[in-house]
This record gives C-alpha cells, sequence and structure tokens, in this order.
C-alpha cells in the first residue's frame, strides 16, 4: 500500500510538472524529453517515442525518439502514414484508440504480413494524442524488449492519463511550434529577398558599367575586353564571343574571341546564314543548348556549317536587339560538365543584351553625330541637313534617357511597394488561420473568455498591421501612377504646385533612400498652377538625381531645399543643396549636351540640357544657377503661373 501511495505521488508530481513545463518550456522535443526522464520515474520507460501529425500532407514527424536497437527519423523528417494493418502506431492514431501489444500477439501478426518496422518488443503500448476537439495531433509508445519488463493494468491506466496530459500540454507548444517555423519560412524568404536584392544590384552596377563604356571613346577592342569582364562578373564567362552583324554586306563579323580550345575563330567575317549566331539571328530569341541539343538542330538543318569547337557542355546565344533590330549576338559557352548553365542564366545574358544592344545603339548614334560635326566642319553646303540630323538624333537620346529615367523609378517603386505588401500577405495568412482555429473551437462549445480575447487581439493586431501597410503601398502608387502619367504626356492641366511637388518626392524615395539627406518643401498650399506637371516632374527630379549623383558622396549628410513662391502671375522656384557645388568652368558647362562629371559613375551627359530645355522652352520660363566649391548648388526658375504649349527646341 506505501509503494502505490509512493508511486501516485510520484504520478501526481508528474502531471503538475507536465502543466508547469508546457507553460514554461518552448520546445517540443525538450518538453516530451522531460517527459521521458519523469515516466522512468514510475514505470519502465528505457524506448519510447512521439510522434505529431502533420495534416496538410499527412505525414508524420517522430519529434522524440529514444529506442536501445532502433534508431528512428531525425525530428524534422516527414514520414508518410501508414495504414493501420501496417503499423500499430498508425493503428493508434487512426482509430484514436490506445492499444497494447505482446510480443507474442506481435510475432503472430507478424506471420500474417509486416505490422510496423523495427525490432519486435516482448510488450508495446501506444495512446492517441487527442486535441480539445477530439482531433488526433499524434500518438505516445512506450515498449520493452525484456521479458522480465511488461505493463500492468496500472500501468497502463497511468499511462492512458500521462497521455492525456501531454496531449493537452503539446496543443499550446504546437502553435509555438507553427509560429516559429512561420518565423522560421518567413526569415529564408527574406534572406533570398536580400540575396535577389544584391543579385540585382549587381545587373544594375553592370548595367551602369555599360552605359559608361557606351558614353567613352574608347577602341572596339577595349570596349569588347571590357564587356566580356562585366559579364565575367556575373557569370562564368571564360568562353566568350562578341558578333555584329552588317547589313551592307549580309556578313556577320567576329571583333572578340575568348576561347579555352581555339586561339582564333574559325573564320572573322562570314556570310549570314552560317554557325549558331546566324540561327540565333533568325529566331531573335535567345538561345540555352548543350551538345546533344545542338547535334539535333545541325540534324534537322536548322544550323547550318558549325563553326568552332561542338565539344561543348553548355552554351547560351543571346541576341542584342533594339526595336526588333538586331545589332549581333553575345555568347558564353562551357567545355566542363560542371558548369552548365540554367534558364535564369539565360534570362540574365538575355538582359544584358538588350542593354548592350542600346549601348552599341547610342555609339552608334554617338559616332554619326560627330561624323555629322566633322561634315558640318568640311561641307558648309550640307550644314542644315546635317544640323537636322543631329536634333533628330539628339531627340531620340533625350526621349531614351527619359523613358531610362522612368524605368528606375518603376523599379524603385515595385522594390518599395513589395515590402508592405509582403507584410499584408502574412498578416493575411496569419490571420486566416487564427479564424478557422476559433471557428473550430466555437464549433466544439470550447470557447471561453480569454480564447475569444485572444483572438480579438489577434484580429485588431492584424487590421493594424494591413491597414498601415496598404495605405504605405497606396500612397506610393497613386504617387508613382501620376507622375509617370505627367512624365510621359504633354498634356496642360491645373494642379496644385505644393502637393505635386510633395508627389514627386515620394516617387524619388527609392533613390533617396539610405541616404542621410534631408529634403524640405516650402510651398504656399493654395498655390495652384496651370502649366505641364510632366515638365515639372522632370525638372524636379534631374534636380534632385544630379544633386545626389554630383553633389553629396553616398554617405555624406545634407540638406535639400525646394522653395516656391507666387510673384504676380509668375512662380519663383529655388532649389538649393550644400553638397560639394563646382567650379566656375563647369558651372559654365551646366547646360551642355552630353556634359557630365561622372562619366565613369553612369552620368549620361543630358540631365542638365533636358532641364534647360524643360525650364526654357516648355514652362517658357528662365533658369539661373549659382554655385561654387564647397558652397552648394542653387537653381533660381522663374515661369508663368498659367503656361500655353510651345514647341519644343533642342538647344
Amino acid at each position: 500500500m506505501e509503494d502505490r501511495l509512493a508511486r501516485l505521488e510520484t504520478v501526481q508530481a508528474m502531471l503538475l510538472g507536465i502543466g508547469h513545463l508546457s507553460a514554461s518550456c518552448t520546445d517540443v522535443t525538450e518538453f516530451i524529453g522531460a517527459v521521458h526522464r519523469a515516466l522512468g520515474r514510475i514505470m519502465y520507460a528505457e524506448n519510447f517515442y512521439v510522434t505529431l501529425a502533420e495534416r496538410e500532407d499527412d505525414t508524420v514527424r517522430f519529434v522524440y525518439f529514444v529506442d536501445s536497437r532502433d534508431a528512428g527519423p531525425g525530428p524534422d523528417e516527414r514520414v508518410t502514414l501508414a495504414s493501420p494493418d501496417e503499423s500499430p502506431t498508425a493503428w493508434v492514431m487512426l482509430n484514436k484508440q490506445p492499444l497494447v501489444v505482446t510480443g507474442e500477439e506481435m510475432r503472430a501478426r507478424e506471420n500474417g504480413g509486416v505490422w510496423g518496422t523495427g525490432s519486435i518488443a516482448e510488450h508495446w503500448m501506444g495512446c492517441p494524442l487527442l486535441d480539445q476537439q477530439h482531433e488526433v495531433v499524434g500518438a505516445i509508445v512506450i515498449q520493452s524488449y525484456l521479458p522480465e519488463y511488461t505493463y500492468s493494468e496500472e500501468d497502463q491506466a497511468l499511462f492512458a492519463l500521462i497521455a492525456n496530459h501531454v496531449s493537452n500540454a503539446l496543443q499550446g507548444l504546437q502553435s509555438m511550434d507553427r509560429l516559429e517555423r512561420a518565423v522560421q519560412e518567413r526569415t529564408r524568404a527574406l534572406a533570398r529577398e536580400v540575396a535577389e536584392r544584391r543579385r540585382a544590384e549587381q545587373v544594375q552596377h553592370a548595367l551602369y558599367q555599360i552605359a559608361d563604356l557606351s558614353a567613352s571613346a574608347i577602341e572596339t577592342d577595349v570596349l569588347a575586353a571590357s564587356l566580356h569582364a562585366i559579364i565575367g562578373e556575373l557569370m562564368m564567362a571564360k568562353n566568350f564571343i562578341i558578333a555584329l552583324t552588317h547589313p551592307d554586306t549580309g556578313e556577320i563579323s567576329i571583333p572578340y574571341f575568348a576561347d579555352e580550345k581555339d586561339d582564333a575563330p574559325p573564320q572573322q567575317r562570314f556570310p549570314f546564314g552560317m554557325g549558331m549566331v546566324s540561327y540565333v539571328l533568325q529566331t531573335k530569341q535567345a538561345q540555352l543548348h548543350d551538345a546533344g541539343s545542338f547535334a539535333r538542330l545541325h540534324a534537322a538543318g536548322k544550323v547550318k556549317h558549325p563553326l568552332g569547337n561542338t565539344d561543348i557542355a553548355s552554351w547560351i546565344g543571346a541576341p542584342m536587339l533594339v526595336n526588333d533590330k538586331a545589332y549581333g549576338v553575345l555568347v558564353v559557352q562551357s567545355y566542363d560538365p560542371t558548369i552548365v548553365y540554367t534558364k535564369a542564366d539565360l534570362d540574365l545574358m538575355a538582359f544584358i543584351s538588350s542593354h548592350v544592344a542600346v549601348a552599341i545603339a547610342r555609339m552608334q548614334a554617338d559616332r554619326a553625330i560627330r561624323k555629322a560635326k566633322e561634315r558640318l566642319e568640311q561641307q558648309n553646303a550640307a550644314l542644315e541637313q546635317a544640323l537636322h540630323q543631329l536634333q533628330e538624333a539628339q531627340t531620340e537620346l533625350v526621349r531614351k534617357e527619359k523613358l531610362a529615367s522612368l524605368g528606375q523609378m518603376v523599379a524603385g517603386v515595385a522594390h518599395e511597394i513589395n515590402t508592405p505588401l509582403g507584410i499584408c500577405v502574412t498578416a493575411t495568412s496569419h490571420l486566416v488561420q487564427e479564424l478557422k482555429l476559433t471557428r473550430e473551437e466555437l464549433a466544439a462549445g470550447e470557447m471561453t473568455q480569454d480564447s475569444l480575447e485572444a483572438f480579438f487581439d489577434i484580429v485588431d493586431q492584424s487590421l493594424r498591421i494591413m491597414t498601415t501597410n496598404t495605405q504605405r503601398a497606396a500612397a506610393l502608387v497613386r504617387s508613382f501612377k501620376q507622375v509617370a502619367v505627367d512624365q510621359s504626356s504633354d498634356d496642360v492641366r491645373t494642379f496644385n504646385f505644393g502637393t505635386y511637388l510633395n508627389e514627386v518626392l515620394l516617387s524619388l524615395q527609392p533613390k533617396l533612400k539610405g541616404r542621410p539627406l534631408e529634403v524640405a518643401v516650402d510651398c504656399p498650399k493654395d498655390l495652384m498652377l496651370e502649366s505641364f506637371p510632366g515638365a515639372v516632374s522632370q525638372i524636379v527630379t534631374n534636380m534632385v538625381v544630379n544633386s545626389l549623383m554630383h553633389g553629396f558622396e553616398r554617405d555624406q549628410p545634407g540638406h535639400i531645399t525646394l522653395h516656391a513662391a507666387l510673384d504676380g502671375d509668375h512662380v519663383v522656384f529655388d532649389y538649393a543643396d550644400d553638397g560639394v557645388g563646382m567650379d566656375a568652368e563647369t558651372l559654365a558647362k551646366l547646360f551642355d549636351p552630353f556634359f557630365t562629371t561622372k562619366r565613369g559613375s553612369g552620368g549620361s551627359g543630358l540631365g542638365g540640357h533636358i532641364l534647360y530645355n524643360l525650364a526654357t522652352n516648355v514652362l517658357q520660363g528662365s533658369l539661373r544657377v549659382e554655385s561654387s566649391p564647397g558652397q552648394g548648388l542653387r537653381y533660381h526658375l522663374r515661369f508663368p503661373r498659367k503656361t500655353s504649349r510651345p514647341e519644343l527646341k533642342l538647344a
């Protein structure tokens, strides 16, 4: 009697300990390990394991497994749940009933087919773990391989009682476990996002370098080698070819060739129709191939007269297209079977090729302009015609510059919107799950005041999170939509100047983000304009971008101020920064086309030129600029509050 009383006291202490552990412990494996140790004080428990059900895919996890003979799966490994006829553990979980099996019964069952895995126990006892809705959570199992250790009816009753308490405790712990796994998944998603952002920054840097190359007056071979180095930073490109088209002769030339197996291209110049390069130009699509697919193309007659070494492991060819006009093909290839290009590499190569094509087109346009200027000096008779060609080329470059600016704004705003929308998706998913659990609790009649208040707290917090982030995303979209429409439109409309300035600055937030700069706007709230908002947007954008690129270093703190006032029928707009400023010689060339002090950092030399033309021609105003070294830069713009439609002229 004394032994039974002592055992009951031990059981009572164990149950109290389970309750305490469920409130203080956050790790399921740690909690079950403590239960196992406590269980060993009241019965033989050398072999003990617990499974938890994963309802979404009908699998189980052996979150805790201790066995003197067999090794179990890892705690995070998911195992497909067997049928009751195949496993005693599955029988307990699917029938939601305890099961006790002796060694004889187990061996008799084995004669008719396999029942479970692992060694046969002399005594096996399992109980289901059920939640408050009588849905299975998992199973708890104890077994003995020794004939001298078996489980009495009292042991079975105590084990069932302990299983019930473990079930209650595990519900709370599983909620914590699900939350932790959700946090881990979100962390992994953020890590992927950071990696993608870092990759995007690398690509953007490469595009800046390509744009810089196109603006530099360097030799073709130096340009090609530099381009090879830029692409080599983004992917494995030991074997690299640049092929250019010559529509006037119907030929293809190879101005640059780097290959591990061939010292020189088989032909420096060959007619269109030969080799894989011609196939890429015919399809006007980037191609990803290996030796097998290349051989099939050749056998099908799609690739005629293959050139060079065909013993390739992987090959990418991307056409350089601008408005469906082919300038050539970029090729990277690998002879190493361990280096195989992917669809992501193909897309990246196609993206890079399109920008290289724009750079080549720009170089050709620049070259054409230079030749036109030379002809102007040599041929006075063709002055007007050459000037007209120059103006057309400049107009096209201005258009490309404006579209490039709009494209950068699109990318920046898209990235900014991604964060609040991602937070809303996470909050919505969490709220849907909590609503489901609350409905199940209400349907089972288990709803309590505490659980209802907890649900309300979750709803309140989730709604506040979603409201804040959707408002933030809506503000970004509204600002971007208005500014983007205005930049691509030449229409006159009535708008509030101060409100519009803030809209433009909001669209520039991706460029200002992370910079220690303070931007202040001082404008009367009732200042209304009847003018060209697209011109105003482009002017302010160019002013801010020029300050960011030329006035301040990346981590340099500073201030930018925008001040507007009404002077009769004219608007006086002053823009100032306290950056590095510029000397008198540089200031005199500020509005000249193609002049930039940041030729190696992405500067096109058209920003000031566009700004001046928009201010004087479109807005029909006057523009002055003041600056000195170390004293920042100040623009003084004066234009009519009501503006009629002018004809745009290029200075």
